[in-house]
Formats: C-alpha cells, structure tokens, sequence
C-alpha cells in the first residue's frame, strides 16, 4: 500500500512503513496538470505599493496625508481632520466615482465610523469594507487587479519617519 506524505509542498508516495531518505524528500516533483502556476499579473491604474507610519506610496510617490484612491483616481487631503473628524461629506464624493465596494483604511488600528458617517455609501447602495490600512491597501490592490470597480478611502496617521526598509511593501 502507498501513502501520500506531504514535505515542504511536494507530494510524494512511499511504500508503507518507509519515509524516503532525505534527499528523496527534498528532491522536487514533476509538475502535474493538477498544479497550481502562478503568473505575475500588471495592474494598471492607481496600485499601492508600500504603506508604512505616516506614510503610503501610490507607484511611486509617496504620501503623507489621507487619500482616495480608485484605479483611475487619486484626490489627496481627504479626511483632512482624521478618523475622529470624518462626516457624512467626506464619503460624499465617492458616490459619483460609483464604485462597487469601499475599502476604508481607518489607519494603524481597526476602527468604525460612525453609521451616519457611511449614509452617502449605505443610500446609493455602495458597500463597505472597514479594515485598518495597511489590509485596505492589499486588499484594494486584489480588487483592482481582479478589475473590480473599487474604491479605498485611506486614512494615514502622522507616524515618525521612517528610515531603511518600509513597513509594508509590494514585491
């Protein structure tokens, strides 16, 4: 009888009773036509592409202040007075940009405005996603590369500067 064992991603069948050495678990599979290939795909449009205290860059230039960010729009300086500030008008606009779902970054820590605040959204039937920022950046990244009609509203807390590598980072 043959056992399935599963090492470090490679299925491999060994007689019963026997492990295989470790070179013969080490050693790599032929590909099946069950396998999974992963492709990079190129997002076009408005991608994040890294997020750190203070900060979040959009391709290549980076931000100190809250946007909104669709894959064909960027309007820096919303929210200007932060999560404890946002109102019904600063959701407002986002009902003409008509997206699908609203990805809101409520900054470092995950936070819920108010359900006045999210009106303009709720009455145009637009839903929402409230998660902290750094997930609203990945996961507006998902939508927009699945082409979904998606828009984030992100907040940026002021942080101290950072220095050598970002928090967060698109590879």
């Amino acid at each position: 009888m043959l056992r399935v064992r599963c090492h470090g991603g490679n299925r491999r069948a060994f007689p019963r009773g026997r492990q295989g050495t470790p070179a013969e678990r080490r050693r790599p599979e032929a590909p099946t036509s069950s396998d999974v290939k992963l492709q990079l795909a190129s997002t076009t449009g408005n991608v994040v592409t890294g997020a750190g205290p203070g900060w979040l860059r959009v391709g290549a230039v980076d931000y100190h202040e809250n946007v909104l960010l669709t894959p064909g729009t960027l309007v820096g300086g919303w929210a200007a007075g932060g999560f404890a500030g946002l109102s019904a008008s600063d959701f407002a606009p986002l009902v003409d940009l008509a997206p699908e779902v609203v990805v809101f970054g409520s900054g470092a820590k995950l936070a819920f405005p108010r359900p006045e605040v999210l009106r303009p959204l709720t009455d145009a039937g637009i839903g929402v996603e409230v998660m902290d920022t750094p997930a609203a950046c990945r996961t507006y990244n998902i939508l927009a590369g699945e082409g979904r009609r998606v828009a984030a509203a992100l907040l940026v807390e002021p942080g101290a500067a950072t220095t050598g590598r970002p928090a967060t980072e698109a590879r």
